[in-house]
């Protein structure tokens, strides 16, 4: 049976485990320097929108998206999403950083709405989890207990548009398999096997409705910035057949993934590998911006 320091192997996790665990984060960057007087920095080319804010620290963590100025209801709507995983930073620099740099040649395309940094409490302790141990990104469904999850689901209810996609940025860490899984193990006293980190940037598409003429182009994209994973002995990654190069599928619905919120017709999951010794933040962070350029140059021509 996998160790972890909190709980006991095979037994699910109860309040005192939780609380424990919850105790045993620590606050290890700043989301006000890294996110908010960024978002701040940005208030001449967007509207800012404050969606909510978080019970454990309403001062602390507003929750804010950026949308595109020109919106009209006649453009496609476009959700762009950072910061499910907290600790995933490449989704939330790449996010801003696409959002400074990039947003305003598409405003005239389309409707931009940004949401770089869905949980803040997880930024800022650099983990997978809020502080219920819930992972949000497995909490996207009707009265979701996850107060991230929820927030962005009533954001995008409150646009009253259909979106024609959503870009929901992540990364794929060593620290999958070193902290995060073991820890998804011991909350839920099960026993999970290990996998393998793979090395590169990849998609995830929808199984229900795959569209792999839109994740070619992303994927296509992202390979002039960084390399792309390649599949495992078994034509896998992360245990998921590798449908085309770079891509793999997932029943996002099912799962409770951010990705399936809008019910966009276009829909990706991207994944950079950030500990890859071919990366660097920047690079990382480049990747992201080319999956959301990718997507978008792919979009004008439908």
């Amino acid at each position: 049976m996998q160790q972890y320091p909190i709980g006991t192997p095979g037994i699910p996790w109860g309040d005192m485990e939780k609380q424990q665990w919850r105790q045993s984060q620590t606050i290890k960057r700043s989301y006000q320097a890294e996110v908010l007087d960024k978002i701040a920095a940005l208030g001449e080319d967007f509207d800012i929108v404050r969606y909510g804010a978080l019970s454990y620290d309403v001062e602390r963590y507003p929750l804010l998206a950026l949308k595109s100025p020109s919106w009209q209801a006649d453009k496609p709507t476009v959700l762009i999403t950072g910061g499910v995983h907290g600790y995933e930073t490449s989704g939330v620099q790449g996010a801003l950083l696409f959002a400074k740099q990039y947003a305003s040649a598409y405003f005239a395309d389309f409707n931009l709405l940004i949401a770089p940094c869905v949980s803040p409490w997880g930024y800022e302790v650099i983990n997978r989890w809020n502080p219920l141990a819930q992972d949000p990104n497995r909490n996207f469904v009707a009265n979701s207990p996850a107060e991230e999850s929820a927030a962005l689901m009533q954001l995008v209810a409150d646009q009253q548009v259909q979106f024609l996609a959503h870009i929901d940025l992540h990364e794929t860490t060593d620290t999958d398999e070193s902290e995060f899984r073991p820890a998804l193990a011991a909350r839920d006293g099960k026993y999970i096997a290990p996998g393998e980190i793979p090395d590169g940037f990849y998609n995830v598409d929808d199984s229900a409705s795959p569209q792999p003429e839109f994740h070619k182009a992303i994927i296509d994209a992202v390979a002039k910035v960084t390399h792309i994973a390649p599949a495992d002995k078994d034509g896998n990654i992360i245990g998921s057949p590798v449908v085309q190069p770079g891509v793999i599928e997932y029943a996002l619905k099912e799962l409770g993934l951010c990705a399936s919120i809008t019910g966009a017709a276009y829909r990706c999951t991207t994944e950079v590998y950030p500990d890859s010794p071919k990366a660097t933040d920047d690079i990382c962070n480049q990747a992201q911006v080319a999956a959301v350029k990718g997507a978008l140059d792919f979009l004008k021509t439908r």
